[in-house]
């Protein structure tokens, strides 16, 4: 171990009590979940499936949607195995619980003590772990390597920023990603990032969100929502952060001069956050409605109808023709949100400038003309008036984005064929 693990490693080990109240604090603040709590410090929750058993690692729900592709492919791909999902965040557990099939189940990661690690790896003894996009936590890894698991990095990202962080601990950092046996990247951009951290099998594997199923919607909800607004012109502006709403309030009322009957939709990414949105409509100084009281539907007289509700964002894409996609004008710096999901229900994808965390996906899109990038609210306000009043122009930009996805959908077969020399590996070990 170098230097700089070794201190890690120590630092991690003797600072539990620290990461214990770390728990605590967050528990309070509604971010952990109580009664998992045990699991985030490598106390298993049930038992080990009999078996093969394959772990996926999300992070948080960007990446949870992700393993989600893999999952259900891998169910089709290798029969009699179990899949066991962590992730470290309330919203992707949910999302877990909901979708997982059922030969799959969740699971928080713990945090990386060495500890807490060495317990979560003696009891579910996976064949296989896969994990997604960017996590590199070092104890779990070295571990791993240790017990002689195979690792493969799919999805993998790493931006500029976070590779010239590692570059400062080369030695460390090389040890870290020769924990993989394989990395999937995202662009050839990955994969040279890695590459020149000292990572040994790296290919570039496109991005599966592309190979996402559709987001599913209720259609009962959907007829509801559609005799509801009627005949009005409707827009969604999805999963937005703190900054975000007040200025779809502003764009509501600077369209609303040309489309008197405008409904805007707010679909903000944390509900949690209601009373703050809902005051925010009262400060602009317009009359909403929260989905969340009763499933109610908007009111012929609303101006903004929030949908701070869990799981429906299908349901809005489905609605809307127009989609504004969040954290790309939020206070918080932006980083945007997975604009692919709108793209795959037929939606115009409109961003603001500040999706670097998004940036592949959007630079793909933009090279397909399947995106609208809009820099600022006057330019917002520019687009979205326009897609809403010119139906050939929001029906060609529908036309190019669905040509876009559908000639995307089948990465995660290219994946699959990556993986599986692993999956038979896990297959031949439990046979042994």
């Amino acid at each position: 171990m170098t230097g700089l693990l070794s201190i890690y490693d120590r630092l991690t080990r003797a600072g539990t009590p620290l990461l214990e109240l770390l728990l605590k604090a967050r528990l309070r603040r509604g971010k952990e979940d109580a009664a998992r709590l045990p699991e985030r410090m490598g106390r298993a929750s049930r038992p080990r499936p009999q078996g093969r058993l394959v772990w996926v690692h999300a992070a948080s729900i960007g990446e949870a949607q992700s393993a989600m592709i893999l999952i259900e492919a891998m169910g089709k791909m290798a029969s009699g195995i179990s899949v066991m999902v962590t992730t470290g965040t309330v919203t992707s557990a949910s999302l877990m619980e909901r979708r997982l099939p059922s030969f799959a189940f969740h699971q928080y990661v713990p945090l990386d003590n060495p500890v807490w690690v060495t317990k979560f790896l003696d009891h579910w003894k996976p064949d296989l772990a896969l994990w997604m996009e960017s996590e590199l936590w070092p104890n779990m890894l070295l571990q791993l390597k240790a017990r002689n698991i195979p690792a493969v990095l799919v999805n993998a990202r790493l931006s500029a920023k976070s590779y010239r962080h590692w570059s400062y601990a080369k030695d460390a950092a090389r040890k870290i990603v020769r924990c993989f046996s394989l990395v999937l990247a995202q662009t050839e951009k990955d994969a040279s990032h890695y590459r020149a951290l000292g990572a040994t099998n790296v290919v570039v594997s496109d991005n599966i969100k592309y190979s996402a199923q559709p987001l599913e919607h209720d259609p009962l909800a959907l007829s509801a929502l559609k005799l509801a607004i009627g005949e009005r012109p409707v827009w969604v502006y999805a999963s937005t952060h703190a900054g975000e709403e007040s200025l779809a309030c502003r764009v509501h009322k600077s369209l609303k001069e040309k489309l008197p009957d405008l409904l805007t939709i707010i679909v903000p990414r944390h509900p949690q956050r209601r009373e703050e949105i809902a005051g925010v409509g009262f400060e602009n100084s317009v009359k909403y409605t929260l989905r969340s009281n009763n499933t109610a539907l908007p009111a012929i007289d609303d101006d903004i109808y929030i949908a701070d509700t869990l799981g429906e964002l299908g349901l809005f894409y489905t609605l809307c023709d127009v989609a504004m996609i969040g954290r790309s004008f939020s206070d918080d710096g932006g980083g945007g949100h997975n604009p692919v999901e709108a793209a795959q229900l037929n939606c115009v994808v409109v961003t603001g400038p500040n999706n670097q965390f998004q940036r592949q996906l959007y630079d793909d899109m933009q090279s397909g003309n399947a995106v609208i990038e809009v820099q600022d609210e006057e330019e917002l306000v520019g687009v979205i008036g326009e897609l809403l009043s010119n139906p050939q122009k929001r029906a060609d930009m529908q036309t190019r984005t669905a040509l876009f996805t559908s000639r995307k959908a089948h990465i995660v077969d290219g994946v699959l064929e990556k993986l599986a020399p692993f999956l038979r590996d896990t297959e031949s070990r439990d046979a042994a």
